[in-house]
């Protein structure tokens, strides 16, 4: 799946997403002409770990974030995440690949990707409840941001509870000539709610107008 991360607003939704008998996470990062590796749950039986831009994350099923922990800190990079500690390097208005490993074809949903600064202490060691996210064009001024790209599966989310949550976590070291700083920014603790249009939604009906869910917080760099 291609996302233009930094030319304009994202567009939120990639078309109700087809994603076979398994979840997934995002294998490989490419910018610039450079491939990266994000997330490996493999990687965990790895000591030490590699030294990736993606976060590690506690899923060794490869699973979901439920909705009853939309206000817990696993929604933000998933289950007991904890920094990435290499960046993908990246020009503003260039164009991120986020390459998922396995998706099955039930599973339908939004594509979501929302930006937060680390500020001048970069994101390796970053808090992630400390973390505001907004959404981004190329404007974005250069530095050490955390981007955080999900997918909600909706297959099940004709009844409360029924949504999942699959947040993935990288880290980017952006440069380029913009000169605007984010604002505006939400925890992704405060993002969404189980009965919020988007997160409750049948997609088995005729889907011609899709809410997207979370915060209106499309940071414009004017």
């Amino acid at each position: 799946m291609l996302l233009s991360v930094f030319a304009k607003q994202l567009p939120v939704i990639s078309a109700l997403i087809t994603c076979a008998a398994c979840h997934g996470f995002v294998q490989f990062i490419v910018a610039d002409g450079k491939n990266y590796t994000g997330w490996d749950p493999g990687f965990r039986y790895q000591n030490p770990p590699p030294s990736i831009p993606g976060w590690t994350a506690n899923n060794p099923d490869i699973g979901f974030v439920s909705p009853d922990s939309l206000a817990h800190p696993d929604i933000i990079c998933h289950k007991a995440a904890t920094p990435g500690q290499a960046y993908v390097d990246v020009t503003a208005g260039s164009t991120l690949t986020l390459q998922w490993f396995t998706w099955p074809d039930s599973h339908k949903g939004p594509i979501i990707d929302y930006l937060a600064d680390c500020g001048t202490a970069g994101c390796t060691g970053a808090k992630k409840e400390n973390l505001k996210f907004v959404k981004i064009p190329s404007t974005l001024k250069p530095g050490n941001y955390v981007l955080r790209h999900e997918i909600i599966a909706l297959h099940r989310a004709s009844n409360v509870g029924g949504a999942q949550a699959y947040p993935q976590c990288i880290n980017l070291h952006v440069s380029g000539a913009g000169s605007k700083s984010t604002s505006g920014g939400v925890p992704a603790t405060k993002f969404y709610k189980e009965n919020d249009p988007g997160i409750l939604f049948n997609i088995y009906g005729e889907v011609t107008n899709y809410p997207v869910p979370g915060p209106g917080n499309i940071w414009t760099g004017a």
